[in-house]
């Protein structure tokens, strides 16, 4: 599942639930025919939407540029499925984002800042984990209505929502449940319980097609999705800060740092920026291909 929009007919709600379907019937990266690699080369892994793949497409290239035997276990899963791989050893390397990362090793965190999120995540980050320099490029979620809903309630904050919450269907994928950065925090932060949750997919096309066909009327998106501003969506303030910064960041398992693979995802982190990531995944957007997206990008930064 990619998390950029995609151009997604449907003909009503049986559409989102054959989709469903095929997504969950897609291969496994971390099967048994797909188990983590050794020896000097990198195993880069990434989440399940086109984003994430996109930036590890961007880390693959940079390291074979810099000499480095690579190899590719892209749409893994969630968080909770990436981060456990890196730990067992099934992948080496992930591309992350430092406030959704903070608040799922320490639940009790209350940083947003991005100095405090990664002097935190610093400091909670396991010892097999080892992160390098964070970017400047920031993808944060947001809680995003359609102008006719903004309209209706009058919102324009999350805030805004909870005397009108009971009444709304609150669409995001399945983890956002247990999710401090998600139902949790609205419910703990906001005091928001709402009609029913709907599990989709993370920001991607289910999303967006449930949200602006109606069978939900909030969702969780992200900030560098052009489908935001392409479908008129109203983004709500975070007025109360739940959602920290999300700086992009490279997690590696700490046995296989070294040099060049520090000097090039630092090189990486160092010009990637938020207004890049809106680009790319508004290329995305359209089906071509995240290898030449990637390579155009590194070869306009002079990092290929």
């Amino acid at each position: 599942m990619k998390r950029s929009p995609l151009r997604v007919g449907l003909a009503g709600l049986s559409g989102i639930a054959l989709l469903t379907l095929t997504a969950c019937a897609a291969g496994d990266p971390l099967s048994a025919d797909a188990a983590g690699g050794s020896g000097s080369g990198v195993v880069i892994g990434s989440a399940d939407f086109s984003e994430s793949q996109l930036i590890a497409t961007i880390y693959s290239l940079a390291l074979q540029d810099a000499g480095v035997e690579v190899e590719e276990k892209f749409n893994i899963g969630s968080r909770e499925v990436y981060i456990a791989a890196v730990q067992d050893g099934s992948i080496d390397l992930v591309p992350d984002y430092a406030g959704a990362l903070l608040k799922y090793l320490d639940t009790e965190s209350t940083a947003t800042s991005t100095e405090d999120v990664i002097a935190e995540l610093g400091e909670v980050l396991p010892d097999d984990l080892a992160m390098l320099e964070a970017s400047a490029a920031q993808d944060k979620d947001v809680l995003a209505v359609t102008r006719e809903t903004a309209e209706k309630y009058g919102l324009e904050t999350i805030s805004d929502l909870q005397p009108v919450a009971g009444e709304i269907s609150l669409g995001a994928p399945p983890e956002w449940k247990t999710r401090v950065n998600g139902v949790l925090g609205l419910e703990d932060v906001y005091g928001l319980t709402f009609k029913e949750f709907v599990s989709l997919d993370a920001g991607g096309p289910l999303t967006l097609a449930a949200l602006t066909s109606g069978q939900v009327q909030a969702a969780d998106v992200f900030s560098t999705d052009p489908a935001i501003a392409e479908n008129d969506l109203v983004s709500l303030e975070d007025d109360k800060f739940l959602f920290a910064a999300e700086n992009v960041v490279p997690i590696v398992r700490s046995d296989k740092v070294s040099d060049t693979i520090t000097e090039a995802l630092n090189e990486v982190s160092g010009a990637l920026t938020t207004e890049d990531l809106i680009a790319m995944n508004g290329r995305a957007a359209t089906g071509e291909s995240l290898e030449d997206i990637a390579s155009d990008w590194l070869t306009e930064a002079g990092l290929l």
